[in-house]
């Protein structure tokens, strides 16, 4: 078990789930993860803190009318951690990315800003205060790896490189994110076969048997778009969408 701390500027540190309808997301994610949830009122509407073994691991939110106007489906937000925000989303803005929403305080949990790379895939910086983000990470039921899917794998890799400072590994058909030394997230390049499939960022949960996890989520509504497969040096994983929509994937470490 990894219990967090706290997270260097540039690490992966938190998900979130932004959805048309929070309660019944908030019953599948129990049900499927284990997770408990506590509902947290702010100004404008409920946050609920999803936790496993009384440590933080994700959020949910219900998904703003304009992105649903929008034809925004519902999807899981990535975090990135930062010490300034201010200063990281200037950077963004000279290496061609767009700022979407400005930094701004979230209570006294931290401070918030939206933004999307050069290819258009939304990703999120959080400077923490009273929050730090996932407080467990890589073990069943939280979360352990963030995915870039994108139309040109190399303008996104020489934006989140000269960001954040990542270096990459991997081969032709898939880019490692590495940072400060370790492989915390991965890119791939959308195929037109997957169809209208936008720029995007998805997040991957650790789970102890990705076969009974996919037939249990199948069974709570899920869809399965990927059923569990081996990965190259160990592992499995699989790719679903929650009865809303929302895109998720698990992972099943290499039995030892």
């Amino acid at each position: 078990m990894t219990v967090k701390s706290s997270y260097a500027p540039g690490q992966f540190c938190w998900a979130d789930l932004m959805t048309t309808d929070p309660a019944a997301a908030k019953a599948f994610y129990t049900t499927l993860f284990g997770w408990t949830a506590e509902e947290m009122p702010f100004p404008g509407g409920t946050y609920t803190m999803f936790r496993k073994r009384e440590h933080d691991v994700a959020g949910l939110g219900g998904q703003p009318p304009e992105e649903q106007s929008r034809g925004i489906p519902p999807h899981w937000n990535v975090y990135v951690s930062v010490d300034d925000i201010n200063a990281v989303s200037a950077k963004a803005a000279t290496l061609g990315g767009n700022i979407l929403a400005p930094a701004f305080d979230v209570m006294e949990s931290g401070r918030m800003a939206i933004l999307a790379d050069p290819t258009g895939a939304v990703f999120f910086l959080w400077q923490p205060q009273k929050h730090i983000g996932a407080t467990l990470w890589g073990e069943p039921g939280a979360p352990s790896w963030f995915e870039l899917q994108t139309t040109d794998p190399e303008k996104a890799k020489a934006f989140y490189t000269a960001l954040f400072g990542w270096s990459t590994g991997g081969d032709a058909t898939y880019t490692e994110w590495i940072v400060r030394g370790e492989h915390v997230g991965g890119m791939l390049k959308i195929d037109p076969s997957w169809g209208p499939v936008p720029p995007n960022w998805g997040a991957y949960f650790t789970v102890e048997n990705a076969d009974d996890t996919v037939a249990k989520a199948r069974g709570l509504g899920a869809k399965v778009y990927m059923p569990p497969k081996e990965i190259g040096g160990g592992g499995r994983f699989a790719v679903l969408s929650d009865p809303q929509g929302a895109v998720f994937s698990v992972y099943e470490e290499k039995r030892r």
